[in-house]
């Protein structure tokens, strides 16, 4: 993701909720750096928390900058169909495909697994701590494949609206639940086989 163009951002004068979203986009598609700088500061944080759920072990901060840099130079292109928030998260799963695509890693799910002792089913109930249920939730969601990951964390973990993670995903909404269903699923039986 390195050896891209530096772009300096200056900020808007004055509060960043002068414009709207839109407008910034429209701003930013005429040239307007500063409202680059307006709508990262807008959004960085919501960026940076998808694409951390979404890679972990990568490059959280290049990947959040090289988002910004994306929708610096896609916004002309920018139809206004969705919500800006809609559109940065779609360039970033995009970003993160083509990273894992690229780079040709795994997440490291199975590392975690191997550290972990085996639980006896019977105990089970009784020695689980929360901490233990949550690292088992993060690895089951980390051995997801990328689709199932993709609907799962944009419903789940970042409560989008069923709509909306379809048309980041450029698919059908009943392709979405389908793919949500399947990743459910996969995280029981995931948890399951931890738990033997």
């Amino acid at each position: 993701m390195s050896g891209g163009k530096v772009i300096p951002l200056r900020r808007v004068q004055g509060a960043t909720e002068e414009m709207s979203d839109r407008a910034l986009v429209s701003a930013l598609a005429e040239g307007d750096q500063a409202a680059l700088g307006a709508l990262y500061d807008r959004y960085h944080l919501d960026v940076f928390r998808f694409i951390t759920r979404m890679a972990r072990g990568a490059d959280v901060e290049d990947l959040v900058q090289t988002t910004f840099l994306e929708a610096h130079r896609s916004a002309p292109r920018f139809r206004g169909d969705s919500l800006v928030k809609t559109w940065l998260f779609g360039i970033a799963a995009n970003l993160v495909r083509t990273y894992f695509r690229g780079e040709g890693r795994r997440h490291t799910a199975t590392s975690a697994l191997a550290v972990m002792p085996p639980v006896d089913a019977a105990s089970a109930a009784d020695s689980l701590t929360q901490e233990q249920r949550r690292r088992w939730v993060a690895a089951a969601v980390d051995a997801l494949s990328p689709a199932l990951k993709e609907a799962y964390v944009l419903c789940v973990l970042e409560e989008m609206p069923g709509k909306e993670a379809a048309l980041i995903l450029g698919i059908r909404e009943a392709s979405l639940w389908r793919r949500l269903s399947d990743a459910r699923d996969a995280i029981r039986t995931s948890i399951e086989e931890m738990q033997r």
